[in-house]
């Protein structure tokens, strides 16, 4: 919601400008600025307020898996977003940082990852639930 708020202020602002010089006929200034605010508003939201106003806001932000990847987790440190990756192709987990406006991005790459997932989960958990339910009960004489 922030981030339609942000962006109808950002539009509402060239209008303004668009309208309230043109009204005196500085139609060239008015459309220079116009599209001064709104390249100055994109840059900001991209460079700067895009996570914030996801993080602490709701505001909205979209990350697309790589192909052949699956998603694992995502996290967030300081005001970057992590995200964890698993490709099966080559059994190697990839943690991306997608920092403010992408001008410094982390990637750290742990080769032969094997995630616990889906099935594989429940049979390791088995055996050590079984050992935990047959130490609990008391010893018969």
């Amino acid at each position: 919601m922030i981030t339609y708020l942000y962006w109808a202020a950002a539009i509402a602002l060239a209008m303004v400008l668009l309208v309230g010089l043109g009204k005196y006929n500085f139609w060239k200034a008015a459309l220079i600025s116009a599209i001064a605010v709104l390249l100055v508003g994109w840059a900001a939201y991209y460079f700067h307020f895009q996570q914030v106003f996801v993080k602490k806001y709701g505001g909205v932000m979209s990350v697309t898996v790589p192909d052949g990847q699956q998603h694992i987790a995502a996290t967030w440190k300081d005001e970057n977003l992590w995200i964890e990756n698993y490709d099966p192709k080559t059994n190697t987990c990839h943690f991306n940082e997608y920092s403010k406006g992408n001008v410094l991005q982390g990637k750290v790459k742990i080769k032969n990852c094997n995630p616990i997932r889906g099935n594989n989960a429940a049979r390791a958990i088995a055996p050590v639930a079984q050992r935990t339910s047959a130490a609990s009960q008391p010893a018969r004489q």
